[in-house]
């Protein structure tokens, strides 16, 4: 009987830790939802005997818990075909009434220390509902002081030197027909050509090669200087380049002329090869 008393305390004591936030004198229930209780000591509402159980201005030891429970059963009876929360509502308060009771009856264990006394457990209630009570205070207060942006109104914050500017066109009418042809000139689509380029063959460029070098003397000459003087166009240097360079390959390769190069990506020189002269040797 001990134990399962010492269970129900360690309950009570978690419910306390959440204030006991059962249904008391601010959430009292309508006159013909309330539970009327009369019993010996206490004739009233069971929410409001729980209120003062709790404040110590009623003494449950006095409290037949036999009649309260015969009145509560019948309110039950009577509740559960109206609203089952406030049947619920008020089990809550009937568990802790008869709970609190039976604590006050049960002789003091001396024995177990880890044990809380019915004394004990009534100051830990005390303290929990002034604690509360305190809180509900502070937030009233809170709640009845002045709100900013509503009451009250902060400092504004300085403005900004704002700058105004006056724009003076000087500009003429020529000038803005002008600006207005450009303007119409980006907007004109521009199709893109691609020309075909010509380009040079092996053949053609040994042709003009063997002209040219047919006409020196025998000496030194750089290739570039025979690429000057049958280069029709500027846009034609790259093949042209390529296809006599090409031919110069094959000519030397033919024995028709002798090549130079002093260092790699320096000028290529060439000349005539004489008529049975033998090859000199370079370097």
């Amino acid at each position: 009987m001990i134990e399962s008393i010492g269970q129900a305390e360690t309950g009570a004591e978690a419910a306390g830790s959440q204030d006991w936030e059962s249904p008391g004198l601010d959430s009292m229930p309508a006159a013909g939802e309330a539970f009327l209780v009369d019993i010996e000591g206490f004739e009233g509402p069971l929410d409001l005997l729980l209120a003062l159980a709790r404040t110590q201005k009623v003494d449950l030891a006095k409290i037949s818990i036999l009649a309260l429970v015969e009145q509560y059963l019948a309110f039950i009876a009577e509740a559960q075909q109206l609203k089952l929360e406030i049947a619920a509502d008020y089990l809550v308060m009937a568990a802790w009434l008869a709970f609190l009771k039976s604590r006050l009856l049960l002789p003091k264990n001396k024995e177990d220390p880890h044990t809380t006394s019915a004394e004990e457990m009534a100051q830990r209630l005390s303290f929990r509902l002034m604690r509360l009570n305190a809180m509900r205070d502070q937030a009233a207060t809170l709640l009845t002081r002045h709100r900013l942006e509503r009451d009250v109104f902060a400092r504004g914050r300085p403005e900004r030197i704002q700058v105004t500017r006056d724009t003076t066109y000087t500009a003429t009418i020529y000038d803005l027909l002008k600006a207005y042809s450009e303007q119409r000139k980006r907007t004109i689509k521009v199709v893109h050509v691609v020309k075909a380029r010509r380009v040079w063959s092996i053949k053609e460029a040994r042709f003009r090669l063997e002209r040219l070098v047919g006409a020196t003397a025998g000496d030194w000459a750089q290739l570039d200087m025979f690429l000057d003087q049958f280069l029709p166009r500027n846009e034609e240097e790259r093949t042209a380049l390529a296809s006599s360079f090409g031919a110069t390959l094959e000519m030397a390769r033919e024995g028709l002329i002798e090549l130079r190069q002093d260092e790699p990506f320096a000028p290529i020189y060439m000349r005539k090869r004489e008529a049975g002269a033998e090859w000199e040797k370079i370097g």
